[in-house]
């Protein structure tokens, strides 16, 4: 069964083969829609909702022995599954979700196809970031290890350009802090709206109006109500932003907190 998935993954993904770009200056982007049809566009009239709204475009890869982890995983930004294939993508998407900035996201999301110095490059980015205001990011993770690679180098000055000139953002991210990131992947078991008790978070942010050890929020939260409930509500709003810490610190019931603004 693993190895009929894998061979039927590769099929699927030669069937995507890319037009050529009609003319030298454009970049065709082929994005897969809500319904899992292909639609092909121009990167200038790329319609970033559909996009964001899609399927990834590359079908997983499941097979005995293989090296990445790939997996889908929630989140509570668009109240959706983003589809990761390693934990280092797995790891950006969280950080994503966490950012206040970023209100859509997609992995996978296009299939790209443009002209680099007479030859025809394709690449599909790891991931689209929409942000407030509307600014567009695509992102793609990689190990710190390969960014030294010719081929990865010249793939990356190919999208830097073309996204300067059709005025996307362009990331490449290798990894953070491996404290900052398992402080956030600890939040994020916090991030679901509907498993706190919402109507808690006012008496936690009063009672952090000041620096405080996160354990003095619980126990001043906690008068009037059963404090079980209360260090989810604590943990939701670091999540949130709606608490700040220094999360290159370990997190535990010393670390300072103190509300920084009203509800995401």
């Amino acid at each position: 069964m693993a190895l009929h998935v894998h061979v039927m993954a590769r099929i699927s993904e030669a069937r995507v083969g890319l037009p050529c770009p009609a003319q030298p200056e454009d970049v065709v982007a082929r994005f897969r829609g809500s319904d899992g049809r292909f639609v092909d566009a121009t990167l200038d009239r790329l319609p970033v909702d559909d996009v964001l709204a899609g399927l990834p475009v590359r079908e997983f890869r499941w097979y005995r022995g293989r090296r990445h982890y790939s997996g889908w995983y929630w989140a509570a930004t668009t109240a959706g599954h983003v589809v990761y294939e390693s934990r280092l993508e797995l790891a950006r998407i969280m950080l994503a979700d966490r950012d206040p900035d970023v209100v859509a996201m997609a992995a996978q999301p296009v299939w790209l196809a443009g002209m680099d110095d007479g030859r025809v490059r394709r690449h599909v980015p790891d991931l689209l970031l929409a942000h407030r205001g509307g600014r567009l990011t695509f992102v793609d993770v990689k190990a710190a290890s390969r960014l030294a690679d010719q081929r990865v180098v010249a793939q990356f000055a190919w999208m830097k350009a073309m996204c300067a000139r059709f005025e996307f953002g362009f990331e490449v991210w290798s990894g953070v802090d491996p404290v900052v990131l398992e402080n956030v992947r600890f939040l994020a078991g916090y991030r679901a709206v509907g498993l706190i008790r919402e109507e808690l978070v006012g008496s936690v942010l009063a009672a952090a109006r000041e620096p405080v050890p996160l354990g003095q929020v619980e126990r001043v939260a906690a008068q009037g109500a059963d404090r079980g409930w209360v260090r989810p509500v604590v943990l939701h709003a670091l999540w949130r932003g709606l608490l700040d810490a220094d999360l290159s610190r370990p997190l535990d019931v010393s670390t300072p907190v103190a509300a920084v603004g009203g509800m995401r």
